[in-house]
């Protein structure tokens, strides 16, 4: 690049990065993986070894059939016992066979074991406590969310995957989670390949509800073809990838700016804008999205040498915010007005 191309990308940075942030919280103010109003207090009463309002908010969730929030909540109470978990303990021993507190001990279980040298065999071993707990509660599909993250990583079969999905489905047939489950398993990086895993995403998407978080499912797996590239599964287009990313800029259009329900959602899409190089729209996004990033896709490893590499998700959403500003910011002419509109050029941008 000559001298004179460099002072002009310094000057336009200068002159209109500031106006493209326009939209964007401050950085200090940007939280990871922030609980909404529900979950906050069940967490704070968690950190100081009391389990009663994390049994209140999920009990509320299972009578009125909440499943989507249930899924979230059990997750996150599940992560926060995997460092704290004596609140979890005494639960347990004041109410041990309480169907929530079960839920949440077997998800932490099905974490332990995935981070286990030894995660096939250890998986294994919990087959019996995820069958029990399926029990406790047999309107429930979180129970088999959980089988089906359980088969793919004890190496489950077609057959065997194939008869929990009919299980989950019977229960919620647009459930999020157990989708997103599935997905995982027909990935190239697990029992499948990009072509299986875009053709059932956008089936689900079809056949979701309007505002369902299903009609984003395409863009999980755009998100997994261009965050793991598969040299033996090279078949997905690239507009299959954008189609993705349309369907979910109209889902997300569809919600407030600044809601947390659809965060993971936006933080997916936003990953695979600036990926696909559309700049505009990615702004857009990460405006949407407000304080509310979320460790996935941002946490998620990159390949570095013949390894992978964990990032801070918090500092890669950041820098993701800043390049798009930049991107933007170079692309603007040093006589623009502020009437036009940058962000559609670039090798991807349409």
């Amino acid at each position: 690049m000559s001298l004179l191309r460099v002072l002009i990308s310094a000057a336009r940075s200068a002159r209109y990065a500031p106006r493209l942030a326009a939209g964007f919280v401050p950085d200090d103010d940007v939280l990871l993986d922030a609980p909404d109003e529900r979950l906050a207090p069940a967490l704070v009463a968690a950190a100081l070894a009391d389990p009663e309002p994390a049994a209140k908010l999920l009990a509320s969730t299972r009578d009125a059939g909440e499943w989507e929030d249930r899924d979230r909540y059990v997750t996150r109470l599940a992560t926060f016992a995997y460092s704290r978990g004596d609140w979890l303990t005494h639960w347990l021993s004041v109410a041990p066979g309480d169907p929530d507190a079960l839920l949440v001990t077997a998800q932490l279980a099905v974490r332990r074991a995935w981070a286990s040298p030894a995660r096939a065999e250890r998986l294994r071993e919990l087959g019996p406590l995820i069958e029990a707990v399926a029990e406790t509660a047999p309107h429930d599909p979180v129970p088999w969310r959980l089988a089906l993250d359980h088969a793919r990583g004890a190496h489950a079969g077609h057959s065997v995957f194939e008869s929990l999905w009919e299980q989950a489905v019977r229960r919620s047939p647009h459930h999020y989670g157990c989708h997103v489950a599935a997905l995982k398993y027909l990935s190239a990086q697990w029992y499948g390949s990009h072509r299986a895993a875009f053709d059932f995403a956008e089936q689900a998407a079809d056949d979701a509800a309007p505002g369902s978080l299903v009609r984003a499912l395409p863009v999980r797996a755009a998100c997994d073809r261009l965050q793991v590239p598969s040299h033996r599964d090279p078949g997905v287009p690239e507009p299959r990838i954008d189609r993705a990313a349309d369907r979910a800029l109209a889902l997300s259009a569809s919600f407030p700016a600044g809601d947390p329900w659809p965060a993971e959602v936006r933080n997916l899409l936003a990953y695979v804008l600036v990926e696909r190089a559309r700049w505009e729209e990615a702004r857009e996004e990460f405006g949407r999205i407000g304080v509310h990033a979320t460790s996935f896709p941002w946490g998620a490893a990159r390949a570095a040498g013949r390894g992978a590499v964990r990032e801070d998700p918090l500092r890669r959403f950041l820098a993701a915010r800043d390049r798009v500003r930049g991107e933007l910011a170079r692309r603007t002419p040093l006589w623009d007005t502020g009437h036009g509109r940058a962000g559609r050029g670039g090798p991807h941008g349409h």
